[in-house]
């Protein structure tokens, strides 16, 4: 049974979507998890805490306002907002600004990343796509839904910002599995890839090549290269079982931690509350995941499936990257641990991709099922 908040009918029906609340106390619970640690990361310091605590208002709201709006009506609007992330995605070239290539626009009241915003627009345009035809897909549509998720990933990847174009991605890719690809096809696809995957090496930034080369070897250069990796793993191994407790880790406030507030909060929170803290976190990264995929699993509309399953799947991987990388289990290529790690546009991207599975809950009995 399923639990709910408000209707989708009745004079207030448009105030009040019918919200899944086990979902939306798990989303709410885990920003203040995220707020908790990054108030411990940054010893208090008000500026950061309250701009996050802003940018997790904004995209609750944005939750809150998706969710009152249909799926038919976002599959509509799809190839529009598709196009306008585009766009902004083709002016970071000439107006971005960065510390570390150009991935931001400055729109004067506020910083966008208009790569964040592929992460949520580029699976509903594949599920747009994917709508119009018949499943699963034949080798005509898929190669154009190639010819999609290839375009804003080769744009991001050039910024440089290898870790959202990797994310976007398999946005992208999510969907057309879900859409019923074949086995053969899909161990087809992989063979191409691991194929032409070494070809890809000479094309990488040289401290791209570097972050790989220190993840096979990171005691090579531990006072250089290394030191991120090497830090990050004594941080999570000296928080032991049960951590240190809140605010009293060392790691990050004796600056030895770098990014403990973006890419490497994770570490943080593993020193101050140990395994079973860690443990704790994972279920309910796993629960939310779950109730995602279960609340898309009852829509009889493909759009709205597909795109809900494309975005569930897109959070867990945000979690097995971050975590990999903060563990020394997988290279360090700066994905941030979703609605923990310091960051506007993520955090709003990604709890106003929870408002479209909202919305395919709100709307599930209105829409012929």
């Amino acid at each position: 049974m399923n639990a709910h908040f408000g209707a989708s009918r009745g004079p207030l029906g448009w105030l009040l979507p019918r919200l899944d609340l086990p979902l939306l106390a798990a989303l709410l619970l885990l920003s203040a998890i995220g707020l908790l640690t990054l108030h411990s990361a940054t010893s208090g310091a008000p500026a950061l805490f309250s701009a996050q605590a802003a940018r997790f208002a904004a995209g609750f709201a944005a939750l809150w306002v998706i969710a009152l709006i249909p799926p038919q009506q976002l599959r509509l609007w799809t190839p529009w907002l598709f196009a306008a992330s585009l766009v902004l995605l083709l002016l970071v070239p000439v107006f971005g600004t960065g510390r570390s290539g150009r991935h931001w626009l400055n729109l004067g009241v506020f910083f966008v990343q208009p790569g964040e915003l592929l992460k949520l627009t580029l699976p509903m345009m594949v599920a747009w796509l994917l709508h119009r035809g018949s499943l699963p897909p034949g080798w005509g549509t898929l190669l154009l839904c190639g010819g999609i998720i290839g375009l804003p990933v080769a744009l991001i990847a050039v910024q440089p910002d290898l870790g959202t174009a990797l994310v976007v991605g398999f946005s992208g890719a999510f969907c057309i599995f879900m859409a019923g690809l074949a086995w053969r096809r899909i161990a087809l696809l992989v063979g191409i890839a691991a194929v032409l995957a070494p070809l890809g090496w000479p094309l990488l930034r040289e401290y791209h090549r570097e972050r790989f080369l220190t993840f096979l070897d990171p005691e090579a250069d531990p006072l250089g290269l290394g030191w991120n990796i090497i830090q990050s793993k004594i941080a999570v191994g000296s928080g032991g079982v049960f951590g240190k407790g809140w605010g009293e880790g060392t790691q990050s406030r004796l600056d030895f931690l770098p990014e403990h507030t973006t890419d490497f909060i994770f570490s943080v929170f593993a020193e101050e509350f140990g395994l079973m803290g860690v443990v704790g976190v994972l279920a309910l990264f796993l629960f939310i995941i779950g109730r995602s995929l279960f609340i898309v699993a009852q829509s009889r509309d493909t759009y709205a499936r597909l795109v809900g399953s494309a975005l569930a799947m897109t959070f867990f991987l945000f979690v097995l990257l971050n975590s990999g990388m903060i563990s020394g289990v997988l290279p360090v290529i700066g994905v941030p641990m979703p609605l923990m790690s310091y960051g506007g546009t993520s955090a709003v991207s990604l709890l106003a991709g929870f408002g479209i599975i909202m919305s395919v809950n709100a709307h599930r009995r209105f829409m012929g099922e």
